[in-house]
């Protein structure tokens, strides 16, 4: 797991400039997991529900290491954190540690975009990082198990960083109440989304992903690790996958921000 916001604090956690910089961290994670799933192949097998045979499951290799990942980590109150959301919360158990106090952080709600955000990964993000005709440095096409589970640490950070849109939107709600108010009222998606929508700041976060994928994902004196990973791919998933589900999960969070409160 991510070195994590402080969220025994209200204030702090609903702090833009905290919450960048969090959000920047796991920019660094995700770049990191990247590089090691684009070491092995495609492996398209591994995302077929029955396509490795698993005892007394039907489910793929990937979502049987990812299932059981979360089974293991509920345990130690991974998902008692509000900025985590499960794959598969039918698969939880009860935590073996004393709970957490946190305070009211973010309003109730039921926002989950991880079926999206695992739908996309497997038709779009691994056919461009990791593309079927690759030749790959030691990789054989077995590598099921290590790209499993190279897999399953990328997808738990990918979650994590796109609801983290919450926190942007409650911080945005807290700023600006009585606009943000209006927009929910009349039920105006296209007003929230453009009034949580910062242009200059996602450039930013283009270039600075552009940047960290060319720095990590090459080295300058070993000739076959030179280019261990697309950037370009790197910056097109954060440009039409990572920003734009983000978004989503800042505006159904806001639709649900009013139920309630004063101004249902």
């Amino acid at each position: 797991m991510d070195a994590a916001i402080d969220l025994t604090d209200r204030s702090k956690a609903l702090d833009l400039s905290n919450i960048r910089a969090q959000l920047i961290r796991l920019e660094d994670t995700i770049t990191f997991h990247l590089i090691e799933r684009a070491q092995f192949p495609h492996n398209k097998t591994i995302y077929v529900p029955g396509g490795v045979p698993i005892p007394g499951s039907d489910l793929s290799l990937m979502d049987y290491l990812l299932q059981e990942q979360e089974r293991i980590q509920s345990r130690v109150r991974r998902y008692e954190s509000p900025d985590e959301h499960p794959f598969f919360p039918q698969a939880l158990e009860t935590p073996i540690l004393e709970p957490l106090q946190y305070p009211q952080i973010l309003w109730a709600n039921d926002v989950n975009e991880n079926e999206t955000i695992k739908k996309r990964y497997i038709e779009e993000i691994i056919p461009a990082v990791c593309p079927t005709n690759r030749v790959d440095r030691g990789a054989s096409q077995e590598n099921y198990g290590s790209s499993a589970s190279a897999d399953v640490n990328l997808l738990q950070a990918l979650s994590r960083r796109i609801h983290f849109g919450k926190f942007v939107a409650e911080s945005k709600f807290q700023q600006e109440t009585d606009k943000f108010v209006q927009l929910i009222k009349a039920g105006d998606r296209q007003g929230i989304d453009e009034a949580i929508t910062n242009m200059k700041v996602e450039q930013l976060v283009l270039k600075r992903i552009e940047t960290k994928a060319q720095t990590y994902g090459s080295d300058p004196v070993l000739e076959e690790y030179r280019n261990k990973i697309d950037s370009e791919a790197v910056v097109n998933m954060y440009k039409n996958i990572i920003i734009p589900i983000t978004k989503v999960v800042e505006v159904e969070y806001l639709m649900q921000r009013l139920k309630g409160t004063q101004w249902e």
